[in-house]
């Protein structure tokens, strides 16, 4: 009770304190000071402090500025009990944090987007004056073009001969030729890749032969895989490109395994993993982001943003901006980038590249872009979205014809060039399809190796009764299967 009435006697005292040195003017420089306290601490950010700064500095400041008071009616005030600093400031474990008496909510307010990095335009001019960004001579900017143009193609052929039923499946490149190509370029050969399905151009860049694509699509026993794995499910231990896996966003949080990896071993490189819009709504997505940013792992997420997860449209998979600002939530550095913009593309990756190895770190990059064409051969698009939305990308946006009008601006290519160029390399892709189809199927045998040094009892069990199925149904089975 006596506590109650002496804490109600010191407010009075202070309040009582106060109002007079308001109304005095010999005082009037300490209001002005004390109000100027109680504003930058309550509405006003802190000044910046380092990473290892004492707290305690804040209040010497305080302090200081309180001096500037000289009239005996401020010493008398100053003597009173002042909240100490370090109030202010909850020391938690992962790291310090200022109060606030105002209850304010994070906006999830989309109207203001994310800015989205371009360095040509529609018509494949430069989008700034800042020719410094322009940092692709001739040389690397045909074979960027010439790259995209044969992955253009040999999509066309490889898609043609699945729908003459010569393959069974295909998974096409249409609208992000840009986004295969120009980050592979960006890139070093010793950077490791985790795909998707939709990578091929990065393998295509780092010299994988047409006749290689081809061995794999008609799972010849030439093919690396020997026949186990889908169709377009390329991988390539000499280039570093780890095989695909139709399972979507499982490739995310084994590159993170791989860069920390590389990290433990101190090497000069990186590793690179791409998925799509739809990647970011599983779980492994948003684990492999927080394992990389607190291992602090050299590792690039890259995202084709295209707009679709096979029917299903962004809107209604985002509540948030995208997929960039994912990043800001996890601590990674993160830009959104026009994704059918060669250049930009290169710029970003160069720059990410540099980030995730130097400083030890992820970055993500969200790549806008659209997906030209069906999903897969298993997909009509057109029963989700409008033939005229296609054919709009198709044009205005396409990233094949935007760097084609800038290297012809810089007098590096011109129309006969690009015929030529075409009509060869579509001759060279239907001649690796007639090798590919006439080269036998991998044994029997090749489905129950490779996994156990010595195989189990029950492996040779299941290998026996194929065997044997097969010679007796053998009209059922290919005849270019070796038993």
């Amino acid at each position: 009770m006596a506590s109650t009435y002496l804490t109600k006697s010191k407010s009075f005292i202070i309040h009582t304190l106060k109002s007079k040195l308001h109304y005095t003017t010999r005082t009037s420089h300490f209001t002005n000071s004390l109000f100027h306290h109680r504003l930058l601490h309550t509405l006003s950010p802190l000044p910046p402090v380092p990473k290892h700064a004492n707290y305690y500095s804040i209040g010497k400041d305080y302090v200081a500025r309180r001096s500037h008071a000289t009239t005996s009616a401020s010493s008398q005030i100053n003597q009173l009990p002042v909240e100490s600093p370090s109030s202010q400031i909850l020391d938690f474990p992962g790291g310090k944090v200022k109060f606030t008496k105002n209850m304010i909510f994070t906006s999830n307010s989309t109207e203001e987007r994310v800015n989205c990095y371009r360095v040509l335009d529609d018509n494949g001019q430069p989008f700034t004056d800042d020719i410094d960004l322009l940092k692709i001579n001739k040389e690397l900017a045909l074979k960027m073009y010439t790259n995209m143009v044969t992955l253009e193609v040999m999509d066309t052929v490889f898609y043609e001969s699945q729908r003459q039923g010569r393959i069974s499946f295909y998974a096409t490149t249409t609208g992000e030729e840009a986004i295969n190509i120009a980050s592979a370029a960006a890139l070093d050969n010793n950077d490791f890749v985790f795909p998707q399905y939709r990578e091929p151009g990065a393998l295509l860049w780092r010299g994988f032969t047409l006749q290689e694509f081809a061995n794999q699509l008609f799972g010849n026993k030439h093919e690396y895989g020997k026949g186990r794995q889908m169709p377009v499910h390329y991988g390539s231990r000499k280039h570093n490109y780890i095989t695909v896996a139709s399972t979507v966003a499982t490739q995310i949080p084994h590159a993170v395994g791989a860069a920390y990896s590389l990290k433990m071993e101190k090497q000069d490189s990186c590793v690179i993993t791409y998925f799509g819009d739809g990647g970011t709504s599983t779980g492994d997505f948003h684990a492999a982001l927080n394992f990389a940013a607190v291992l602090e792992v050299p590792v690039i997420f890259f995202c084709r943003n295209n707009g679709w997860a096979i029917s299903t449209p962004v809107n209604e998979q985002f509540r948030s901006d995208g997929v960039v600002v994912r990043g800001k939530a996890y601590g990674v550095p993160s830009i959104r980038i026009d994704g059918n913009d060669a250049l930009a593309i290169y710029n970003a990756v160069c720059e990410a590249r540099k980030l995730a190895i130097n400083e030890q770190t992820p970055v993500l990059i969200e790549a806008l872009t659209y997906r030209a064409g069906h999903h897969t051969t298993s997909d009509d698009s057109t029963r989700y979205r409008s033939v005229d939305e296609i054919e709009r990308w198709k044009g205005d946006q396409n990233p094949v014809k935007r760097l084609k009008k800038w290297i012809e601006s810089k007098g590096w290519w011109d129309n006969v060039a690009e015929s030529e160029y075409r009509s060869n390399i579509r001759k060279q892709v239907a001649q690796a399809i007639q090798v590919a189809e006439q080269i036998e199927k991998p044994p029997v045998a090749d489905m129950f190796n490779d996994v156990y040094d010595v195989p189990p009892r029950n492996l040779n069990e299941q290998e026996a009764f194929v065997r044997k199925t097969v010679k007796k149904h053998r009209e059922d089975y290919p005849a270019d299967v070796p038993l």
